[in-house]
């Protein structure tokens, strides 16, 4: 059990770090890694995708906190595209959380493994987003919400990757995407790991200590360490090359990807 909790706390420490560092989610990463423990620490094969991505979920509900607070210091968040975003994004993750958990890890994996990949293609060659629509109608930011918050909650993400490009695409700046990403990245954690909550409450295959499809010594262990080692990722940021950086990052992906599909 202290190995265990001390390599929740590893993983904590190293997504919390590159949070800080590159502004990427850490589900991106928990979700794999999770997995992969799970297996080495024998907990049942047919739902470690589910606790992967509930208890990714959970802890991008407590560890986002501290980031929004940080960017609404600085007013960088637009909370009037927050409130407009959140009510789909809410719906969106609720039942995207409920369909993961229809599936079996088996395919979990591959969908998870492929979006990886996509992330890393868009680190690696993504265009820049240009402005097309400063003034989305109310319709469009519910029914986008919706779709970021269901595809999120499938994978496990606060959905940086999606919102961010949105925003941008509607006329925010860069900053002011990715600190009002930030902040609608709780709305799409908090329906997502209630939805897994929900959905695995009372599973025969539950190991203990866990509520539905959230482990919680895994979650513990990853909103501590993350928390305390995303401000020095912080800090990092300004005197690494962070554009080197996200490239080994998109390679993390790939690699992480990989293992999934051989797994």
């Amino acid at each position: 059990m202290i190995i265990e909790t001390l390599l929740y706390l590893l993983l904590g420490a190293f997504v919390g770090l590159l949070a800080g560092l590159l502004g990427v989610g850490g589900g991106l990463i928990i979700v794999p890694i999770l997995a992969a423990m799970f297996v080495y620490n024998g907990l049942p094969y047919e739902i470690i995708m589910h606790l992967a991505l509930g208890t990714s979920l959970a802890s991008i509900l407590f560890t986002s906190i501290s980031s929004v607070y940080s960017h609404h210091k600085h007013q960088a968040v637009n909370w009037s595209r927050v409130s407009k975003l959140s009510p789909g994004v809410l719906l969106g993750a609720w039942l995207g959380g409920l369909f993961a958990s229809t599936l079996s890890t088996d395919i979990l994996k591959p969908v998870f493994a492929t979006f990886e990949l996509l992330v890393a293609a868009y680190l690696l060659w993504g265009v820049k987003t240009q402005t097309h629509e400063n003034t989305p109608a109310l319709l469009n930011f519910t029914i986008s919400g919706g779709i970021i918050g269901y595809i999120s909650s499938i994978v496990g993400i606060g959905g940086g990757t999606l919102t961010v490009p949105w925003l941008m695409w509607h006329g925010s700046s860069i900053h002011k995407a990715i600190a009002t990403s930030a902040a609608v990245g709780f709305p799409i954690a908090a329906g997502g790991a209630v939805s897994y909550l929900y959905a695995g409450w009372g599973h025969d295959l539950l190991p203990q200590h866990s509520m539905g499809f959230i482990y919680l010594p895994a979650l513990i262990s990853i909103i501590v360490s993350s928390i305390m080692f995303a401000p020095l990722g912080a800090n990092l940021a300004h005197k690494l090359d962070v554009k080197k950086l996200k490239r080994i990052f998109a390679f993390l992906l790939i690699g992480l990807a990989v293992y999934l599909f051989l797994s």
